[in-house]
């Protein structure tokens, strides 16, 4: 039996892998980890490790451990810092699902992607650290350089300069927000793309329609990119459109949290991942379902089992939907 290890399972990326890995992949032995013992991906596991966070000292060393004893054979990361350490400690670890370690650098940090991308002549929105800002947007948002989730923005605040060197300023832009999710295969072509306009709840998306519109343009923006940039498997744009076009003011260089929706709209990304990484098969074609999505909330139920028994996917529990 194939075993890959999942990264950060108790947050929504790393849950909507399991759930296409339990789908497309059914049977694969999943490794799942994460920095709390129980959360929601447990019950999608074969085994659950809880595992330090990425920049502790002994974080690698634990992953080593936990894939020499579960004999792993592909390592799918979920979260941005878990990529990049990851892919900068890939010597003695079974190969990793994710860009190389200089290019998860670049997208981890939004300054470092604005400044590569800018000497590239790519567009991207304009960032500009708070020590040197000058007011140069009339409306605009602060927000952490290596932040994630929509947490710790702040609009238009009143003294923007006493924000710290950790976070960046750009303009606040107006318009309608999409997320395109694309793959680039180890030959470095693109094997597709999908988009979508979407609503955020926390960060996150909850409701979201699919968008062709924009596709053709941005296409063209993601080869101009990867001539630029040795970017690999699943990444993802977030954008502004409006009457400007579109303007990309994020870059996600790993599977986003929307996988388990784009899937169902005939975007594939972590089937792509486990089959060209893990089984080195052709790709399957990309063939896009228009429709809408809304997230919700659904319970995983334990019955007379205490928190501290709760495990993996062989413990006594169902799904009320």
């Amino acid at each position: 039996m194939d075993k890959i290890l999942i990264t950060g399972i108790g947050g929504n990326v790393g849950y909507g892998i399991l759930r296409n890995c339990r789908t497309y992949f059914p049977n694969i032995k999943i490794i799942g980890t994460n920095t709390k013992r129980i959360s929601a991906g447990n019950h999608l596991c074969n085994e659950v490790y809880e595992v330090p966070f990425s920049l502790d000292p002994d974080y690698i060393q634990t992953i080593k451990k936990i894939c020499d004893i579960n004999n792993i054979s592909l390592i799918i990361p979920s979260t941005d810092y878990e990529s990049w350490i990851l892919t900068s400690n890939s010597q003695n670890l079974p190969p990793i699902a994710a860009s190389p370690a200089n290019t998860c650098k670049i997208f981890l940090d939004k300054y470092l992607t604005y400044s590569t991308l800018n000497e590239h002549g790519i567009l991207f929105a304009e960032s500009i650290l708070p020590s040197n800002y000058k007011n140069e947007f009339q409306q605009f948002i602060v927000k952490p350089r290596e932040g994630r989730g929509s947490r710790g923005l702040y609009i238009n605040p009143q003294f923007p300069k006493q924000f710290s060197d950790e976070n960046i300023i750009q303009p606040l832009l107006s318009g309608k927000e999409i997320t395109t999710a694309f793959y680039i295969t180890k030959n470095n072509n693109i094997h597709g793309l999908i988009t979508l306009e979407r609503q955020l709840a926390d960060g996150a998306t909850n409701i979201c329609e699919v968008v062709t519109t924009y596709d053709e343009k941005i296409f063209e923006y993601i080869s101009f990119l990867i001539q630029k940039i040795n970017i690999k498997g699943s990444c993802n744009i977030q954008s502004i459109v409006n009457e400007k076009g579109f303007i990309p003011f994020e870059i996600n260089c790993r599977i986003s949290g929307t996988n388990s929706i784009r899937s169902q709209f005939g975007f594939k990304d972590v089937a792509y991942t486990i089959n060209e990484y893990l089984y080195n098969m052709p790709l399957e074609e990309v063939k896009i379902l228009k429709g809408t999505a809304i997230r919700i909330l659904h319970d995983i139920i334990y019955p007379n089992i205490t928190m501290d028994k709760v495990n993996n996917n062989l413990d006594n529990f169902y799904i009320y939907e």
